[in-house]
């Protein structure tokens, strides 16, 4: 609906050449309607929202009474009060402005005869206008989302589109305050998420923020929360209710066992980590704080479990089984699942042997998966750049050629591989990518033009130096193939295979090669 200052905005108001008596706030009001009586009794005709237009004719003539009048009228809720001088009244009496002012309603004078039909068809044209343009945007807002929810758009998609259509941050939370999805619009992360779990749990005290639950069946899931931003014709409120209906029907269809918000929203999570799509490391910082995940005055880990698949409650139960917090996502591509870890333990704690087995054997789940597990776990990390480099770590001694051992979980420490940690020190360094590529060159050929397997012999020799007949078992080759695939190779590098420096070097441009395939 209009104010009362955007009515006397119009021409036909113009035409009459008003005189604001009493403006300020009072000139925000909502205009309803424009009612035209000159009656002493009108209040009673009254709903609230009302301008009102009159020249004061058939008002009372006694000043207390005339004050009772405006009293009445304010009580009634009326928005404002037009009178028009010259056919009752040469000025506005002093009362009446007096009792105006006194009680906040917008009081104004106009000084040339106007048709009131003409002001309110003005005014009635206006209000009907906004309200057929508030219906279309309503209709607009409504069919987008409900499209969202049946293309079974994902909830941070739909936060984005939250975003963009508000043109505000809107974020997604759990039942724990813990953000699943967040769009922020030309960036304040930092800002945003500092500290966004005590602002969410007084977010009610707090009119800044709008609102609204997501729930559906009478369960509820979480809620949206939108910061300030412009006005919408659909109304703010409204268009973040479209999109808790999406969402609510997005989580129906997911099915209640399974927590699709949180695995999508932590996946996206790492993955925006380790492709570098952040503004900032503080603004990493707090969306992972905010994700629950504690980096500051933390020790930090990344890990990758491949070998079996893990879920994301495994993962965090083995965390807090530890005393810390974790995020996981799975790593993209490869022919056996792994799984990238994000692990934070109270300051001071150390992820040694013992721990990092327990930690193996929980996510599991049971003492066969867990015999099949290779855990590379990267440097010890305080802050955020120092745990990326972790994770990289860990990410390039999960590629990197090794041995099993006999049973239970194997784990990969990268303080125990200089080798790796001087790769993935050094990834992008072009010496180190030449290196690699002149080195394998002839093989990377080989195996791309005929669909060849001579760089996984190559790994498995390279991961058992000094015995071929466990390296062609790990190559699942009989040994008179695995012989054959070794000469082949020696050949095509003309390299011998037995030099103790040849081998080295090939071990770097594997690491290398394989460091920079993610």
């Amino acid at each position: 609906m209009p104010t009362v200052r955007e009515i006397l905005a119009l021409q036909a108001f113009a035409d009459g050449v008003p005189e604001v008596l009493v403006g300020g706030d009072a000139l925000d009001a909502l205009v309803r309607w424009a009612h035209v009586s000159d009656s002493a009794g009108v209040a009673r005709l009254l709903d609230g929202g009302e301008l009102l237009l009159s020249t004061g004719s058939g008002w009372p003539t006694d000043p207390a009474e005339l004050e009772g009048f405006v009293r009445g009228l304010v009580d009634a809720g009326l928005s404002g009060l037009v009178l028009e001088l010259g056919a009752h009244y040469r000025y506005v009496p002093a009362v009446v402005v007096e009792a105006a002012a006194q009680h906040g309603l917008a009081l104004v004078a106009l000084h040339h005869e106007v048709k009131f039909v003409t002001l309110t068809e003005a005014v009635h044209s206006r209000i009907i206008s906004e309200q057929t343009a508030a219906l279309r945007a309503r209709d607009e807002v409504r069919e987008r989302f409900t499209a969202l929810s049946l293309r079974g758009s994902p909830a941070d998609y739909i936060v984005q589109q939250l975003a963009q259509t508000l043109g505000a941050p809107v974020v997604l939370e759990n039942l724990a305050h813990e953000v699943v999805a967040a769009d922020v619009p030309g960036g304040g992360e930092a800002e945003l998420f500092a500290n966004w779990e005590s602002r969410s749990r007084h977010a009610h005290d707090d009119d800044t923020l709008l609102i609204v639950p997501v729930e559906a069946r009478g369960i509820r899931w979480g809620r949206l929360i939108a910061l300030p931003g412009p006005q919408h014709p659909a109304g703010r409120t409204g268009v973040l209710e479209q999109g808790a209906i999406a969402l609510a029907l997005g989580r129906l269809a997911d099915g209640a066992e399974v927590d699709e918000w949180v695995r999508t929203g932590r996946q996206r999570l790492v993955d925006a980590l380790l492709d570098g799509r952040f503004t900032g490391l503080p603004a990493a910082v707090g969306r992972l704080a905010a994700a629950g995940f504690p980096v500051e005055d933390a020790t930090l880990y990344g890990l990758v479990a491949a070998g079996s698949p893990i879920t994301d409650r495994a993962v965090d139960a083995a965390a807090r089984a530890l005393g810390g917090r974790a995020l996981a996502g799975v790593v993209p591509g490869g022919s056996t699942p792994a799984t990238i870890v994000l692990l934070s333990l109270p300051a001071g704690a150390v992820l040694d042997d013992d721990g990092a087995r327990g930690f193996a054997r929980s996510v599991a789940g049971s003492e066969v998966s867990a015999e099949r597990i290779v855990l590379a776990i990267g440097s010890r990390a305080a802050g955020l750049d120092e745990l990326l480099g972790s994770v990289q770590e860990a990410l390039d001694l999960a590629r990197a050629p090794g041995t099993r051992g006999a049973r239970g979980p194997v784990l990969r420490r990268a303080e125990n591989r200089p080798l790796v940690r001087l790769v993935t020190s050094m990834r992008d360094d072009h010496r180190l990518q030449r290196h690699s590529e002149q080195m394998l060159a002839p093989l990377i050929e080989y195996d791309l033009a005929r669909g060849g397997d001579l760089l996984d012999v190559l790994a498995a020799t390279l991961a058992h130096p000094g015995n071929r007949t466990a390296a062609a078992s790990a190559s699942h080759l009989s040994r008179s193939v695995f012989y054959q695939r070794l000469a082949l190779i020696g050949d095509l590098l003309d390299v011998d295979l037995d030099d103790g420096e040849t081998l080295t070097a090939l071990h770097l441009a594997l690491l290398v090669r394989r460091s920079g395939s993610r």
